[in-house]
């Protein structure tokens, strides 16, 4: 009965993280190609072109390797004890999973950056040189995520090198306790870079909100027009929104660290509901929120629904 409620969970976990990875997966894939096209057009992106560009490229591969580790996670657990696979598939997963936490803070200090308006004379020399640090935030991202999974790779490597010879129901136990002592030290390098992404976005998002209330007030009392407050008060309210998923996503993907965690079934289950669908929902606020992404989009569907209703 335990391993038929087992198996139905893990069923079940497939086939909704299935639905939500190959729909943020089209939807990244839609924002890479689009911004390809244009880059070919151009010649050139701007800014906050290029972040969009590797941001979408990191998610889309993030939630495919993902896609693969919880695939076998869920149908082949023991795989991960007995098979080269895991270190290799494990640190290729955590490197766009940083990526995609990292780049995605420099998306949100670059709006801070770019929108903000205060006087301090560093907050004016970063917005007059916005252009040329963005190209080092980005790679900057990349090395560090790479740092990051080879140090993973080298802990599971030197894991899995202990337990070489093990064989057995009784070495492979002592394969997963020696695996999980190993995962301590991944877990705080991981939680530790996540942490410091985290409390970059955060403090950015906030500095942004309180710029944009400031500018906000000193419309109201100059009287200005109701449609340049009505755009402020919709660039707050996406700040907000976006604050809130931030917390709420790093706060769940804190909880997959924790082993007394990962073993409740319904909390876990809706922790990973939530951690694959934000790269799929996180990137179609960001391309509703672009004009010309939005545009392209809308034009896409209703060729799809001419096509459709023609049938």
């Amino acid at each position: 009965s335990q391993q038929s409620n087992v198996t139905s969970y893990g069923a079940t976990t497939a086939a909704i993280i299935t639905l939500e990875v190959f729909a943020g997966m089209g939807i990244n894939a839609f924002l890479v190609c689009v911004l390809c096209i244009a880059w070919i057009k151009k010649k050139a992106l701007n800014s906050n072109e290029k972040i969009l560009l590797l941001l979408g490229c990191c998610r889309f591969w993030h939630l495919c390797f993902s896609w693969v580790y919880s695939f076998l996670s869920i149908i082949y657990p023991n795989y991960f004890y007995v098979q080269p696979t895991c270190k290799l598939l494990l640190s290729i997963q955590n490197f766009f999973d940083c990526s995609n936490f990292w780049v995605s803070t420099c998306l949100c200090v670059f709006y801070c950056i770019k929108i903000a308006n205060f006087r301090n004379r560093f907050f004016v020399y970063l917005k007059v040189k916005v252009d040329r640090i963005v190209p080092l935030l980005l790679l900057g991202s990349v090395l560090l995520s790479l740092a990051i999974s080879s140090s993973l790779y080298g802990i599971i490597d030197k894991a899995q090198s202990n337990n070489h010879d093990s064989s057995g129901q009784r070495n492979l136990s002592k394969a997963s306790d020696r695996m999980d002592d190993g995962y301590f030290h991944i877990f705080f390098i991981y939680g530790f870079g996540f942490a410091t992404s985290f409390t970059a976005a955060i403090f950015s998002a906030v500095f942004l909100l309180f710029s944009l209330w400031r500018h906000k007030c000193e419309m109201q009392k100059n009287s200005m027009n109701s449609l340049s407050m009505e755009a402020h008060i919709k660039a707050i309210k996406s700040i907000l929104s976006f604050f809130i998923i931030y917390s709420i996503h790093f706060v769940f993907l804190t909880m997959t660290l924790i082993p007394s965690t990962r073993e409740e079934y319904r909390i876990i289950f809706l922790v990973y509901i939530f951690l694959y669908a934000f790269p799929g929902v996180h990137s179609l606020i960001l391309i509703f929120s672009n004009p010309e992404l939005k545009n392209t989009l809308i034009r896409i569907l209703s060729c799809v629904k001419c096509r459709v209703c023609m049938r």
